[in-house]
């Protein structure tokens, strides 16, 4: 265990430093004597989500820079390792390497993505909540290997599992009490331990669909953080990183390598872990950073492969105990030699997908991008892409189930649609989760509960053409025990096809599987009634393409404040 922790701040670079056990060196002689520390580095990099080809739009861009792709990716990564000691170097991620990918992967189970990341040499990763997307088997499958139990080997090769251990220490299995996978690894380089605990964001339960994490609990992250490390140090583990897939936010005016005002989960998290605890890799929220919280390295490498961490540790030998830890952002620029064995994986893979990706579903006459608008300050207002996913959703289900009205969710919506001709390919990188399309009974009371619940959980509903309505910025938000209790939205002004809704009155209206089971927070929904199970929403989502082609995007006038439609 650390003595003192000071921090040191250059451009670029976070720098944490530790004064070691034993005693001070008095003269040049007795500090030559001394045995030199151990160099570490990690190599970390979080969110991945099967993005192999480079991501297009402006998920493809960050610091002004073109990035990602996996064959930029693992030539940046070998380059990172070679400047280093090889044989030092730990490459690590925390979640969501798979799950909400594009077609490439996703039409393969993500099998791609891992053989990619195990090719690319990855070690070591925490579980994410989208590993959870098809369930615990799935993606003990993924780990451990087999065909695909539906879908069999889709490219006509056996799946080995993975190349990389997955951790998984706060996700357990409810019937036992225990750990749905290894908890923790521990690494040694040149005789000194490094222990790796992985972990998952306690709230997934309530961003994955029930089917996901059925016969599973998730327990809170520091403390399980906490527990863990204490075991790791009765192993005589000293130096501990937390590879932990939760994170959180900077200001704006904050560049990759900068940590300003930083807000979210991961700041009261790492305030309440145990000082052993040395590095946080975090994720989950897609940003990038570069912190020292509570005297402890904290990093974010954003998304999609388009940043790597560099994190160099300096391990005194004797006591196995971190002596500084610095991290810096390295972009995962495309002006670099493309990995040929990446290339190779990805023409193969592309060649089993065949015709089906490229073929062309709609048109578009300019770009739509998923960016939500300002709404009295903060990002919670619509987006031109959501809005247009909710329409196709209401057009798949106004004659079949007579919708009203529909709904979607924003974490669904996952890229920008480009000007012009739309592929499939395009349209499943917008929507990969495969979502059924559920129409239920709301009345008009719950309905104001539903819209109410978006101010609670922090998250937009994007509407259908169909709905208005006007939030007073100064009314008051209610509580996750009673959402309904909230006024942000103005009695009365609510209206479907033009006309006030009835709280007493009875609608259809269309969301997906995930919120129908009151995915992110949205357990009003969950009092529906009649409910009737649809089409995929990617299939929705691709006839409207077709049947509306060129396809404009939506006006975003939905949702209005009460400055724009004063009180009468």
């Amino acid at each position: 265990m650390s003595i003192t922790r000071m921090r040191r701040a250059a451009v670029g670079l976070t720098v944490l430093a530790v004064a070691a056990f034993g005693a001070v060196a008095t003269s040049p002689e007795q500090a030559d004597a001394r045995p030199k520390p151990v160099d570490v580095t990690l190599l970390a990099l979080n969110d991945f989500h099967g993005n192999l080809e480079p991501p297009t739009g402006s998920s493809g861009t960050i610091a002004g820079q073109a990035a990602g792709g996996v064959e930029y990716l693992a030539t940046h990564l070998a380059e990172l390792r070679a400047a280093a000691k090889k044989k030092n170097t730990i490459t690590v991620a925390a979640g969501d390497l798979i799950g909400a990918s594009p077609l490439l992967s996703a039409a393969f189970h993500d099998e791609p993505t891992i053989e990619a990341l195990s090719m690319a040499g990855l070690d070591y990763a925490s579980v994410g909540n989208h590993e959870f997307d098809e369930g615990a088997a799935e993606l003990l499958r993924i780990q451990n290997g087999g065909c695909h139990p539906v879908d069999g080997c889709a490219d006509g090769t056996p799946y080995r599992g993975a190349g990389f251990k997955y951790l998984s220490a706060n996700a357990f299995k409810t019937a036992t009490g225990k750990p749905l996978m290894a908890p923790y690894a521990i690494h040694k380089v040149q005789g000194v331990k490094v222990g790796f605990i992985g972990m998952t964001l306690e709230g997934t339960p309530q961003i994955v669909s029930q089917q996901g994490v059925a016969g599973l609990s998730f327990a809170d992250e520091a403390d399980t953080a906490n527990r863990y490390a204490r075991e790791l140090r009765r192993k005589g583990v000293e130096t501990i990183v937390v590879l932990l897939h939760e994170g959180g936010t900077q200001a704006a005016t904050g560049g990759i390598n900068d940590c300003v005002g930083m807000t979210g989960p991961i700041v009261d998290i790492t305030n309440r872990m145990d000082p052993s605890i040395d590095v946080v890799v975090s994720g989950h929220t897609h940003q990038a950073y570069n912190c020292d919280i509570n005297g402890k390295l904290v990093t974010s490498a954003s998304s999609f492969g388009r940043l790597v961490t560099d994190i160099d540790l300096k391990i005194d030998r004797r006591s196995g105990d971190v002596i500084s830890a610095a991290a810096n952002n390295v972009v995962v620029t495309r002006d670099v030699a493309k990995d040929p064995k990446q290339t190779a994986l990805i023409d193969r893979y592309k060649t089993v997908l065949g015709p089906v990706a490229d073929r062309q579903v709609g048109e578009t006459t300019t770009a739509i991008t998923k960016t939500q608008e300002t709404l009295f300050g903060t990002s919670l207002g619509e987006s031109p892409l959501g809005n247009l996913i909710a329409d196709a959703q209401l057009a798949a289900t106004d004659d079949e189930q007579n919708a009203v009205a529909a709904f979607m969710n924003p974490g669904g919506v996952r890229a920008d649609l480009n000007a012009g001709p739309v592929t499939y390919e395009e349209a499943f990188t917008v929507q990969p989760f495969a979502n059924n399309l559920v129409t239920l009974d709301l009345t008009g009371a719950q309905l104001y509960c539903v819209l109410e619940q978006q101010f609670v959980t922090g998250r937009t509903l994007y509407p259908s053409s169909t709905v208005g309505y006007v939030v007073d910025p100064n009314g008051t938000t209610g509580t996750v025990a009673d959402p309904c209790a909230g006024t942000r939205v103005v009695r009365g002004s609510l209206t479907i096809g033009g006309t006030a809704v009835d709280t007493a009155a009875t609608y259809r209206v269309t969301v997906n599987n995930f919120l129908a089971g009151g995915g992110d927070g949205f357990s009003a929904l969950t009092g529906g009634t009649n409910l009737v199970t649809g089409q995929i929403d990617l299939d929705a989502f691709v006839d409207y393409l077709t049947a509306q082609s060129p396809v404009s995007a939506p006006t975003l006038d939905r949702i209005r404040t009460t400055a724009e439609v004063p009180a009468a």
